[in-house]
């Protein structure tokens, strides 16, 4: 369908909490598009509705040439050891620091038939379905960062050119 703008650090949508999807309509369909779209273009792992300031419940995967979506995650499963990993933000453009995540994640939602959708896995996978349930939760990997690593990014973000908060 389109490629959406993406919406950055400080926009209120990005500390909402998504609401959850209840029917699948064409305005969904849409959405959903909109988020496959916009995640196919090079550099993108995943998008989610709020980064597009939608503030529903479903993001948009690319992870080893894997396009896909999910309606309604929840991260069902965490494993392995909490590790520092370089992560970044298309809402926090520019700005990458070390971020605790776990090796791997599992997440369940829903596809636009209603039925149930599993995915899994480690590396990017694992980050990604981190990152993006996160956002539907209202949290940017900012909020993530702890110690000097936090000191660091509050400075780098307010010396961007595009925060204005």
């Amino acid at each position: 369908m389109a490629v959406r703008e993406i919406r950055l650090y400080g926009d209120p949508v990005l500390r909402t909490v998504s609401d959850r999807i209840e029917l699948i309509d064409d305005k969904i369909k849409a959405l959903i598009a909109d988020l496959i779209d916009t995640t196919k273009l090079p550099g993108r792992a995943g998008v989610a509705a709020p980064q597009i300031g939608v503030n529903l419940r479903a993001f948009s995967y690319n992870v080893d040439g894997k396009v896909g979506y999910l309606i309604n995650p929840e991260i069902t499963e965490l494993g392995g050891e909490k590790t520092l990993v370089d992560e970044g933000c298309l809402s926090v453009p520019g700005l990458w620091h070390k971020t605790p995540r776990y090796e791997f994640a599992r997440a369940v939602g829903t596809n636009l038939e209603g039925e149930i959708v599993e995915l899994s896995g480690s590396g990017l996978m694992a980050q990604a379905l981190q990152h993006e349930c996160d956002h539907l939760d209202g949290m940017v990997y900012l909020g993530r960062l702890e110690g000097d690593e936090r000191k660091i990014a509050m400075k780098n973000l307010r010396d961007t050119d595009w925060f204005l908060g």
